[in-house]
């Protein structure tokens, strides 16, 4: 019998992606989180890495996993990169942020850790999203 895995440290940074996919006609896909922390509130799409999973994999997983929209890993543009102490309650946390550039009218399903997917207008956003969101979504919105 193999012994168990010891845990990460506790001040062992933790990677995710996250994906800021939006419309043409200006609409942003955000979830509604169904696990804390910020259960209840609006996030981005985006989760943990699987091991040895590089971010632009996971960001598309992590995608389709919540929203049900489908997007070639290849096809994510790199927004950059958020690891400021403090930014998530759980401990270090890093995460890679892509956009994507999805059509008009894309259909959407929440799937796993969303309560709710829904498209918002990019200037009628919900207040305060989850996280440090706000500052990725502007990022990526600047930068399209």
């Amino acid at each position: 019998m193999f012994p168990e895995a010891s845990p990460a440290p506790a001040d062992a940074t933790r990677y995710t992606a996250d994906v800021v996919a939006v419309t043409p006609d200006n609409q942003v896909l955000l979830i509604e989180r169904d696990w804390p922390p910020h259960e209840g509130q609006w996030a981005l799409p985006g989760g943990h890495l699987d091991p040895g999973e590089e971010s632009r994999e996971a960001a598309a997983r992590e995608l389709a996993e919540e929203t049900g929209v489908l997007v070639d890993p290849e096809q994510l543009r790199y927004v950059g990169r958020w690891g400021q102490p403090g930014r998530d309650p759980r401990g270090p946390y890093t995460t890679d942020a892509y956009l994507a550039i999805v059509p008009a009218g894309t259909p959407i399903k929440a799937g796993t850790d969303a309560r709710t997917a829904r498209w918002w207008p990019l200037d009628s956003l919900p207040s305060p999203l989850a996280f440090d969101h706000s500052d990725i979504l502007a990022k990526a919105i600047a930068g399209r």
